[in-house]
């Protein structure tokens, strides 16, 4: 059979052959033009790919990762998506997960009604911490704490819900291990208070023995001459009932002074019981302030705690620290007292420290009313404080003395007992040089 040869036809055929070379070209170009944007539009699509799968990679390890349950089920309740926390909890595999019923995960019949009946109220709005059974990977009902969040398409439709759920053994757990350390925290806190005091009471003990030497000489003198005063009227008492004449019982009288022992007898009984009072005092002070804390909370005196715990601290002061106050007489608070007498010790005790190089040191402390509360303020003639200092004045440990010579801990367990009473207290310096340390405390209410 003779081949066939498909020519254009005569129109198409002159209307080739009249294009010059420069259509031709014009033609090249936009062949080129159109598979150029071909190819980029092939890489962008590859990118594109990539970044999908890389994307879908991230999802997946997401998921894989997560400790708690996750169950992407649409609006019909079949199951999605699911992790393998799931997988792990339920014992079945993903395969099987895949198309089942949402509620078939609950341990029995009540736990599904109560899921169907929830999921049907609040499932567009969302489930927070919603304690439910499900069925465990060996058919027991296991407790979980299940938060359910719808989910949307583009367009705003709702298409399914989104559940994630912790066993709530876990979160109990979690909470007992939260609690212990807590009450670590606590304990270690109260230790740290205790050390920090008892190190305070260590510093003053030799204005605390100053103190108990006074009354305690007083009361020795007194029984010493208690005890003469007793064997003059056992001699006298002796005398009178051996039945001696009148005559020699006045000489002997008057030999033993019998009427001035007499007088003598109320101001000596009297003194010696002011100085055990005082010892007494003095002790119970000492066991105060180095008893472990109870927080007990009850109103004051604060402007007492301030004078006894300027004169034990200036007692002990080495350089005789100068200290004037200026306080009302009655400053209520509410609180511990014991704790607040630490407080002020410990601004006295770092004024005393502050200025241990100036020749004549001093403190001034003063005290106003603010509104519902009363600030006192403690200003020392020291160098001031840096202030690069001042930032960390109050963090745990922090110290500018010497090694050995503090523990870093007394601004800052002074700063935390303010806070637990309702005040507040700041550092800075005054214009006219030495710091100033401001203590605010809520008064009590009558």
């Amino acid at each position: 059979m003779p081949t066939t040869k498909h020519l254009p036809p005569p129109i198409l055929a002159e209307g080739l052959q009249s294009l010059g070379e420069d259509a031709w070209i014009e033609v090249i170009q936009k062949m080129d033009e159109v598979y150029n944007d071909l190819l980029q539009y092939e890489v962008a699509l590859e990118e594109k790919n990539a970044a999908l799968e890389e994307s879908q990679q991230f999802v997946f390890s997401v998921l894989a990762s997560m400790s708690d349950i996750l169950v992407v089920c649409d609006r019909d309740g079949k199951i999605e998506v699911v992790n393998q926390a799931l997988v792990a909890f339920s014992g079945k595999p993903e395969s099987a997960l895949i198309g089942m019923p949402l509620f078939d995960l609950f341990a029995d019949d009540g736990a599904r009604a109560n899921a169907e009946r929830m999921f049907a109220n609040h499932g567009m709005k969302g489930l927070a911490d919603c304690e439910l059974p499900l069925k465990g990977a060996d058919g027991a009902a296991v407790p979980v704490s299940l938060n359910c969040t719808p989910r949307f398409n583009h367009q705003g439709t709702q298409v399914g819900m989104v559940i994630t759920g912790r066993p709530v053994g876990e979160l109990r757990r979690a909470y007992q291990a939260l609690r212990e350390a807590h009450e670590d925290l606590k304990r270690t806190q109260q230790q740290l208070l205790h050390s920090e005091k008892m190190a305070s009471l260590g510093r003053l003990v030799a204005g605390v023995a100053h103190e108990l030497n006074n009354p305690i000489s007083f009361v020795l003198g007194n029984a010493h001459a208690l005890h003469r005063y007793a064997q003059r009227l056992e001699q006298y008492l002796a005398a009178f009932h051996a039945g001696r004449p009148q005559e020699e019982l006045e000489v002997l009288r008057r030999e033993l002074r019998i009427d001035r022992l007499l007088e003598d007898l109320p101001p000596l009984i009297e003194g010696t019981v002011e100085g055990a009072e005082r010892t007494r005092d003095i002790v119970d002070s000492l066991k105060r302030f180095s008893a472990v804390d109870r927080n007990e909370t009850q109103p004051f005196n604060l402007s007492q705690v301030i004078e006894q715990a300027v004169h034990w601290v200036t007692k002990a002061a080495a350089d005789k620290l100068k200290v004037t106050t200026e306080l009302p007489e009655g400053i209520n608070v509410l609180g511990s007292a014991g704790q607040m007498q630490q407080v002020v010790m410990n601004l006295v005790q770092n004024a005393c420290d502050a200025t241990a190089e100036e020749t004549q040191p001093r403190l001034d402390i003063s005290a106003r009313r603010v509104g519902d509360s009363v600030e006192i303020s403690f200003r020392d003639n020291g160098p001031g404080i840096p202030a690069d200092n001042l930032p960390h004045l109050f963090e745990p440990f922090f110290t500018t003395k010497p090694v050995g010579k503090g523990t870093g801990l007394g601004l800052a367990i002074t700063y935390g007992i303010v806070e637990r009473h309702g005040g507040s207290l700041s550092a800075g310096n005054a214009p006219e040089g030495g710091a100033v340390f401001n203590l605010r405390l809520p008064l009590a209410k009558h």
